[in-house]
C-alpha cells in the first residue's frame, strides 16, 4: 500500500498557570493508502490528542511538535487556515459523541450541507441536496430522502453517527479519523456502524485512523495497531501479531484484562430471600396513538446474594426497569417489591425506609457526582440524611468506605474532576453502599470505562456483593461482561422479556433468536476468530 501520512516525533504540552504538562512525547506511526490504523490505550494514554494534533483541534494552550506529513506536506507547520481546508476537505474527524457534537436546532440535511457550502462553494443547492442524499445512501441510512429533514433528536444513537460519518465524508477525504466511534453504542448498533466503516473503506479507499479502548473492534477492523500508554508508544504492530504474540509488557496487560465470553462454571451463591420481585410491570409514556410501551408485562426476581442482569440494547427497557425499583419512574401497571414491599402502594416515612435499602450506580459517574462537593461529603450525604451521624462518627465511616473501595482515605478532600473515570466510579461505589442497601441497582457502571480499569471495577462490585451479600440487578449490553459477572440473564427487546436463564444456558445454549443475534454482534478480541465469525 501507498504511504499517505508520516507522523514523525509527534510531542504535544499542555500549559496552565505557568506549568508545562507533556501529554504526547516522541510518537511516531505511519498511515498507508486504505489501510486500518487503531490508536489504543487508556484514558490519558495519549491517543485522541495525538490524532487531533493533526487537525488543530487541541485546546490553545497545547504546544505541539514534531511532523505529520501528509504526502509530503506537513500539517503541523501549515498556517491554520490552509489547515483548515485539509480539515475539511482531506481528513474528515467522527466523534465519539454525536449526540454533542450534532446541531440539535438544524436538520442532519443542512449539517451536511454545511460542509459542502464551506469547502465546495462552487456547488449549486440542487447538487448540494443531492450529495447529501448520496452520503446518506452512502452510511446506510433508511429512507435518505425522509432522512434528510430529521433532527438528531429524532434518530437513534447509530443513525445519529451514521450522520456524524456522513459529514466527515461530504468531501471525499482521504483520512477519516475515528475518536471512539462506537463506545456508547450497542454491541449490534456497534457491528452496524463498523461495517459501514469496512465498507466505505473497501469501497472509496479511505483510510482510517480508529481510536479506541476496545479490543474487539481493534480485532474486527484494524490492520495495523499502536498501542499507547501515558503518552508513549509502547507497541505497534500488524493486528495478528499484536493479538498473537504481544511484545510490551503493557500490550499483555492489556489483553489479559479484556473480557470474553466462555467465563468457568460459577457455584449459585443466591439465598432463599427475594429482594427485588418485579411482576408484570407496564410503563407507558404518552397516550392514544402517542403512546409508547417502554416495559411490557415484564417479571423477575432477585434473591439475596445474587447478581442478575438486564441485557438488550438501547431502547429495550432495561433503565426504566431500574429507575422503577428505584421509585424513579411511574408504573403504568404491575408491581414493583422491594423486600416484600410494593412501591406503588407505601407511603411516608415507610416509603423512606424501604428506598433506603436501594443502592445505585449510574453510568457517568461525572454527572452522578456534584462537581462542588468533595469526595468524602459526596459519600457523607446519604450519612447524613437518612442516618443521622455526625462529626468523628460520620468520618470515620467515610475512612470504611473509601477502604472498602480501594481509595486512600485521604482522598475524601479530593474534588470529582481530580480522580480518573475508574476512580470516581469507585465513588460512586462506595456512596452506593454507605447505608448497607439490601438491593444495588448497577446501570451500565463500567460502559464507559477503559478494559484494565473495568476490570478493577468489575472485581470490586464481585467482592463487595460477596461480603455483604446484597442482591444486585445489573443492567448492561456488554455480554462479556455480564459472563464474567453475573448469575442469571434477563434478555429485553422492546420492553418485553424473550429470554431468562442462568448465565451459562443463556450464554452458552442462546434458544431466543435475539439472543443469538446479541451474541453474534459482539466482537471477539482475536482477529483470527473474529474473521471467521464475519464469513459464516
Amino acid at each position: 500500500m501507498t504511504l499517505l501520512l508520516d507522523v514523525r516525533d509527534l510531542a504535544v504540552d499542555f500549559t496552565t498557570g505557568g506549568e508545562t504538562t507533556p501529554a504526547v512525547r516522541g510518537v511516531s506511526f505511519t498511515l498507508a493508502r486504505g489501510e486500518v490504523l487503531a490508536l489504543v490505550g487508556e484514558s490519558g494514554s495519549g491517543k485522541s490528542v495525538s490524532a487531533l494534533a493533526l487537525v488543530g483541534l487541541l485546546p490553545r494552550n497545547a504546544v505541539v511538535h514534531g511532523q505529520a506529513l501528509l504526502d509530503g506536506d506537513d500539517l503541523l507547520s501549515m498556517p491554520p487556515a490552509r489547515r483548515e481546508a485539509v480539515r475539511g476537505t482531506r481528513i474528515g474527524v467522527v466523534f465519539q459523541d454525536p449526540g454533542s457534537a450534532l446541531d440539535p436546532v438544524f436538520s442532519v440535511g443542512a449539517q451536511i450541507e454545511e460542509m459542502l457550502i464551506v469547502h465546495r462553494p462552487q456547488m449549486t443547492r440542487s447538487e448540494r441536496r443531492a450529495r447529501v442524499i448520496e452520503l446518506l445512501e452512502m452510511v446506510e441510512i433508511a429512507e435518505p430522502h425522509k432522512r434528510v429533514s430529521s433532527y438528531p433528536h429524532q434518530l437513534s444513537g447509530g443513525q445519529a453517527q451514521r450522520v456524524m460519518i456522513a459529514i466527515a465524508l461530504a468531501c471525499d477525504p482521504e483520512i477519516l479519523i475515528a475518536d471512539e466511534p462506537t463506545t456508547a453504542l450497542d454491541v449490534t448498533v456497534q457491528r452496524e456502524v463498523l461495517d459501514v466503516l469496512r465498507r466505505l473503506r473497501d469501497r472509496v479507499g479511505t483510510a482510517i485512523i480508529m481510536i479506541t479502548h476496545d479490543m474487539g473492534v481493534v480485532a474486527d477492523i484494524a490492520d495495523r495497531v499502536v498501542v499507547m500508554r501515558e503518552g508513549i508508544v509502547e507497541e505497534a504492530a500488524g493486528v495478528h501479531a499484536l493479538f498473537s504474540a504481544p511484545a510490551a509488557d503493557y500490550t499483555k496487560r492489556l489483553l489479559a484484562a479484556v473480557p470474553r465470553l466462555g467465563a468457568p462454571e460459577r457455584p449459585d451463591p443466591a439465598g432463599s430471600a427475594v429482594v427485588l420481585d418485579v411482576d408484570a410491570l407496564s410503563v407507558v409514556y404518552g397516550r392514544g396513538r402517542r403512546a409508547v410501551n417502554a416495559v411490557d408485562d415484564v417479571s423477575l426476581q432477585v434473591r439475596e446474594g445474587e447478581i442478575v442482569a438486564l441485557a438488550g440494547e438501547s431502547g429495550s427497557g432495561k433503565s426504566t426497569i431500574g429507575r422503577c425499583a428505584l421509585g424513579l419512574t411511574p408504573i403504568s401497571s404491575g408491581t414493583v417489591r422491594v423486600s416484600g414491599v410494593d412501591l406503588r402502594a407505601v407511603r411516608g416515612r415507610r416509603a423512606v425506609e424501604v428506598k433506603r435499602q436501594v443502592g445505585v450506580v449510574f453510568q457517568n459517574s461525572t454527572a452522578a457526582l456534584d462537581p462542588r462537593r468533595t469526595v468524602g461529603e459526596a459519600i457523607a450525604e446519604p450519612l447524613r440524611v437518612h442516618l443521622g451521624l455526625r462529626g468523628s462518627e460520620r468520618d470515620a465511616r467515610v475512612g470504611e468506605l473509601l477502604d472498602a473501595v480501594g481509595l486512600p482515605g485521604a482522598w475524601r478532600r479530593r474534588y470529582p474532576h481530580e480522580l480518573s473515570g475508574g476512580q470516581r466510579q469507585r465513588v460512586a461505589i462506595a456512596r452506593s453502599i454507605a447505608l448497607r442497601p439490601r438491593l444495588l441497582i448497577a446501570d451500565e457502571p463500567t460502559s464507559a470505562l477503559d478494559v484494565s480499569v473495568q476490570a478493577t471495577v468489575l472485581e470490586l462490585l464481585r467482592e463487595l456483593q460477596r461480603d455483604l451479600r446484597f442482591a444486585c440487578l445489573f443492567i448492561s449490553h456488554d455480554l462479556a461482561v455480564v459472563d464474567e459477572l453475573c448469575d442469571r440473564i434477563v434478555v429485553l427487546q422492546h420492553g418485553r422479556v424473550v429470554e431468562e436463564g442462568p448465565r451459562t444456558q443463556v450464554l452458552r445454549e442462546p434458544r431466543h433468536p435475539y439472543t443469538r443475534a446479541l451474541i453474534a454482534a459482539a466482537p471477539v478480541p482475536d482477529p483470527v476468530a473474529q474473521a471467521e465469525r464475519r464469513s459464516a
